[in-house]
């Protein structure tokens, strides 16, 4: 028996774990003191009333012989996809239900996805990247070549026809920076993957927060892109799903590559590895695209975003250059004084008590950067900003 040694080449530990690691020995350490967190992005706020109420019905479904569920459709039940393809239509954009992929989360897609693919393909990443596409694709033993997102680029790098690509990870608006593409600068990704018959994997996971009308919130209001990209979403930041677990993956029919089906590949993959997301959480999901479900989204969303407001609004006086915060739940700053980005978190923690999350942790192109999320509590939020001024 060997092991997968490709899977010894990613760092010992995982991103956020590692930081987890690091705030617990300071709380072991210190105590008598608070510790506001802005720096992994789990949520704050609780489940909206319409959620959990088409939870507990839902329950109860399965305690009724006529209305108990066993095992659901392999692609996730359809009255969950119509009510996502819904929700796309409201936008005006047309998805076929039956090109939805029902799964338990963005995180597992992105990182599943890659089993349609050989490993001789090229990974494209844009830098700073989420660790997830990274670390999946060194551990399916692909090569990995990177576009870096820079402070010149607006953290919105752009297709280089001198590289030569075949699988393109995009996320927009973007995890860490906050930055979001435009329709035309997605158009140009667009042109470039279908040109060199490359693969879009487009996260979507934040687009519930693009506030900018003429920003895209899905791939496929840009035309062509039902040729060439594969659309991953979540309902994890949307709608506070991070301990329920739903999301979607949509595989259109119009993808052909190699003389292959992608929405085939992935159907039979999906049967194959995965028993589907449960009845309980389907239905809850489904809640939360009905119209009060919807409003309980804004509700949520608008919360976050103020508190990102008030990061920014803390980042300007103190004269501290930073992006996102204004269609994205994250505000990315440059590190002071020309610290390093753990230099920075090590600053931040041990003096204010405050957690962000190194930039270096999502890339080379992260160093001397930070982040920080806006799903505090606003309490929280409204403390880091007192004395944010002294970090300059």
């Amino acid at each position: 028996m060997k092991v997968n040694h490709h899977a010894l080449e990613l760092e010992q530990n995982y991103l956020f774990s590692e930081i987890a690691k690091r705030l617990r020995a300071f709380q072991k350490e210190n105590p008598e003191r608070e510790l506001l967190k802005l720096s992994i992005g789990d949520v704050t706020r609780p489940l909206s009333r319409v959620v959990t109420d088409a939870m507990k019905a839902a329950a109860e479904d399965m305690s009724h012989a006529e209305t108990f569920h066993g095992y659901g459709a392999e692609q996730g039940e359809l009255f969950l996809r119509e009510a996502i393809a819904g929700y796309y239509a409201k936008r005006g954009t047309t998805i076929d239900a039956d090109d939805i992929f029902i799964s338990d989360g963005a995180k597992n897609d992105l990182g599943n996805i890659c089993d349609l693919f050989d490993s001789d393909n090229t990974v494209l990443l844009p830098n700073p990247v989420y660790p997830v596409y990274f670390d999946t694709s060194i551990m399916s033993g692909r090569k990995v070549v990177f576009i870096s997102g820079t402070k010149e680029n607006g953290f919105l790098p752009m297709p280089d026809e001198t590289i030569a690509a075949d699988i393109i990870y995009l996320c927009s608006p973007n995890n860490p920076t906050g930055a979001v593409y435009s329709k035309a600068q997605l158009a140009e990704w667009i042109a470039y993957a279908n040109k060199n018959n490359a693969v879009i994997l487009f996260d979507s996971a934040y687009e519930a927060y693009i506030r900018d009308p003429e920003l895209p919130h899905s791939i496929y209001e840009i035309p062509g892109a039902e040729t060439c990209a594969i659309e991953i979403n979540s309902l994890s930041k949307t709608a506070g799903f991070t301990g329920v677990r739903c999301g979607w993956t949509i595989v259109p029919k119009t993808l052909q590559f190699d003389g292959a089906s992608l929405h085939q590949m992935w159907f039979r993959r999906t049967a194959t590895k995965y028993n589907g997301c449960s009845y309980i959480i389907q239905r809850a999901a489904a809640a939360v695209f009905s119209e009060e479900g919807l409003a309980a989204v804004r509700e949520d969303v608008n919360y976050y975003m103020e508190n990102a407001a008030i990061i920014k609004k803390a980042m300007n006086e103190a004269g501290i250059m930073s992006t996102g915060g204004e269609n994205a739940p994250y505000v990315w700053f440059e590190a002071p004084k020309g610290m390093s980005s753990w230099e920075c978190f090590d600053k931040l923690l041990q003096e204010f008590g405050i957690a962000g999350t190194p930039g270096e942790g999502f890339g080379n192109a992260g160093k001397g950067w930070m982040r920080f999320s806006s799903f505090g509590t606003r309490e929280t939020v409204q403390k880091a900003a007192a004395v944010l001024n002294q970090l300059k």
